[in-house]
């Protein structure tokens, strides 16, 4: 019985990105500049919230053990984060600087990326309890850990909406959209594998993992998307936006 709740905590983190990536088979073909506000904001304040709430909180939280220090690996991998994603666009402009890329589509690959680095500590978060529950025995450990699986997993639904929807909107394909969308949350279960067989061991990274991922989704956050929700005739529909996306995704960390 353990087993399968291993298996299914493993799981449902993967199901619910793919099931928020659904949300594109349901929209129109074109995009106003009013929706894509919309878009951009929702994904804006999604982000913003699951960077602090979801993962800067949490890396502070798991560094309670340096007393005076604990905010160190949160600050320092913020920092390193958003200098991965600073690198990652110097290397990317320097390899195609003699070949016609879009800027949108350079944009894209970064957004998909950094959502994909932040999907990884979460799949090690759930691995590691999950593990910490077999090597115990404990069913109520074991529950505790499978509680944590869906909590994220809920949180992952907006996530995969917050990924598809760009891609989407960038691509033209609504298949394209759904693909990267639930491409972008399979390091979950991956990487709650890798937690699992390395329990022991890896829970002391996570404080790392966690900023770093934070860093590079505020990095790509501020420099794309929040420009973005903002270019419409009205520029309060992508404040409105972000604040919502922020808002849902806020009470989803702490509630959940």
């Amino acid at each position: 019985m353990e087993l399968f709740w291993a298996i299914f905590g493993c799981l449902i983190i993967f199901v619910a990105t793919t099931l928020g990536a659904t949300i594109v088979f349901f929209l129109k073909k074109e995009f106003s500049r009013k929706l894509n506000s919309v878009i951009c904001g929702f994904s804006a304040g999604v982000m913003i919230a699951a960077s602090f709430f979801g993962l800067i909180l949490p890396s502070i939280e798991a560094s309670k053990d340096l007393g005076k220090l604990c905010f160190l690996p949160a600050t320092i991998g913020v920092f390193a984060g958003c200098l991965f994603i600073h690198a990652i666009d110097l290397i990317s402009k320097l390899i195609n600087r003699n070949k016609e890329v879009s800027m949108g589509k350079t944009k894209l690959t970064r957004f998909v990326l950094a959502f994909t680095i932040h999907n990884i500590p979460e799949g090690m978060a759930v691995g590691v309890a999950i593990g910490n529950a077999l090597s115990l025995s404990s069913s109520a450990t074991m529950v505790s850990a499978v509680m944590l699986a869906v909590g994220i997993a809920i949180q992952n639904i907006p996530e995969g909406i917050a990924v598809a929807l760009p891609v989407y909107k960038e691509t033209k394909s609504k298949v394209r959209g759904f693909f990267i969308g639930t491409l972008s949350g399979i390091v979950e279960p991956v990487f709650a594998f890798v937690g699992l067989m390395l329990a022991s061991h890896i829970s002391a990274l996570l404080p790392w993992a966690l900023s770093f991922s934070a860093g590079a989704m505020l990095f790509v956050t501020l420099e794309d998307l929040v420009p973005e929700a903002k270019y419409s005739e009205s520029s309060h529909i992508g404040t409105w936006s972000i604040m919502i996306g922020f808002l849902i995704m806020m009470l989803l960390d702490i509630t959940l």
